[in-house]
């Protein structure tokens, strides 16, 4: 079967991160535009694709250990995906992740003779050091991630500081900036902003969290900040699910601190999700862990800026006061800041409306880039036809 594009990935949707809503909209938008799009990802029990526009390959998987609800795959084993897999012709494979999903890529790639598009979207060392006490072991894997990055035709970061990152793990090839984009761009009447308030019956001044209810992201920082002005009259959501989601909630509990934060669980729901970021005024998000958030581009969609860490790879995006604001990594300057902005409203629409400005493209923009990239590479490899 003849296929233009192969799109490979850990994650998809139900799973929600930046990576698998990167991975939906590329195959929506490239299905529209060129057609022949076909996803390739772990299986997820019980979830199925007959809906989407676009072809969806899973195979085998199981559950990654201390990562719910994240699933992972060995490909090798499930002959029904191999028999189809091996029956695609495509023009260019992409992958979106060095592990599983990755490796079928590209072997996929060297079998049909076909480039290799990789991209590098986040800290892998950070993921195996939280769970591997073994630093040979942890240095070992980041070898072998380099290594499939090596092995790509092409190797692609979602912003100019992660270049930072994947340098830093040792790669030595070109990288080029391929920017994410948001499924959120329009142009929203005032009227919208307030609906989606009344709609979710928020009052006052609100906070947002959106993402991964994992350490590694700060959100203890965000939790002992939001702690120590609780004087203030406010309200913080967090939307999102993971391993640290019982621990965060006990904390909440054990501060009294229920009437101030509200845990929203997971939202698949776009238009719900979005009426989250209509309604809220300041988007929390101090991760260190984080090398290009989805999240905070989405946010600034609907005119909500973020609180960053200065210095860190995913804020290099933001100038303070302009498009979204920054803090040293204190837990007081960070709290006094929260404290500031709660009764600087102008400040904050300022920022909300420079952030909308200059931090976020559609992805229908996105996708038309990478296209006309994907046709460069085929050029360049001097393969016959282009997408």
């Amino acid at each position: 079967m003849e296929r233009n594009i192969g799109l490979f990935n850990e994650s998809f949707p139900p799973v929600m991160d930046g990576v698998s809503v990167c991975v939906e909209n590329y195959a929506y938008w490239m299905q529209k535009k060129v057609g022949g799009v076909s996803v390739i990802t772990p299986n997820n029990p019980g979830t199925s694709y007959a809906d989407r526009e676009y072809e969806v390959l899973d195979y085998f998987s199981v559950p990654v250990p201390f990562r719910r609800p994240y699933m992972t795959g060995i490909a090798e084993i499930d002959p029904f995906f191999l028999k189809n897999i091996l029956a695609h012709e495509f023009k260019i494979v992409h992958a979106h992740s060095p592990f599983t999903s990755g490796l079928v890529a590209s072997h996929i790639a060297k079998l049909q003779r076909i480039p290799l598009v990789a991209t590098f979207h986040s800290k892998y060392k950070d993921d195996f050091s939280r769970v591997i006490p073994s630093k040979l072991v942890v240095k070992q894997i980041i070898k072998r991630i380099v290594a499939f990055y090596g092995r790509a035709d092409a190797v692609w970061v979602p912003q100019e500081s992660v270049t930072e990152v994947i340098r830093e793990y040792g790669f030595k090839g070109p990288v080029e900036v391929v920017e994410n984009g948001s499924d959120l761009v329009a142009d929203y009447p005032d009227s919208y902003f307030s609906d989606a308030r009344k709609d979710l019956g928020i009052d006052g001044f609100t906070m947002l969290f959106v993402g991964q209810h994992i350490w590694e992201k700060n959100i203890r920082f965000i939790l002992e900040a939001v702690d120590a002005i609780r004087d203030e009259s406010f309200h913080l959501f967090f939307i999102g699910n993971g391993y640290a989601a019982e621990e965060m909630k006990a904390f909440v509990k054990a501060k009294g601190l229920e009437d101030k934060i509200t845990f929203v669980g997971t939202v698949t729901d776009r238009e719900k999700l979005k009426r989250y970021y209509a309604a809220a005024d300041l988007f929390l998000f101090p991760s260190l862990y984080d090398n290009a958030p989805l999240v905070v581009k989405e946010a600034a969609a609907l005119h909500t800026p973020a609180i960053m860490m200065e210095g860190s790879t995913a804020a290099s995006i933001i100038r303070d006061g302009e498009n979204g604001f920054l803090t040293p990594p204190d837990l007081a300057v960070f709290a006094g800041r929260l404290r500031q902005l709660i009764h600087d409203p102008a400040a904050i629409r300022k920022a909300g409306l420079g952030a909308s400005r200059t931090i976020v493209r559609s992805w229908e923009d996105i996708v038309d880039e990478v296209l006309q990239r994907y046709n460069d590479i085929l050029r360049r490899k001097k393969l016959i036809g282009t997408i």
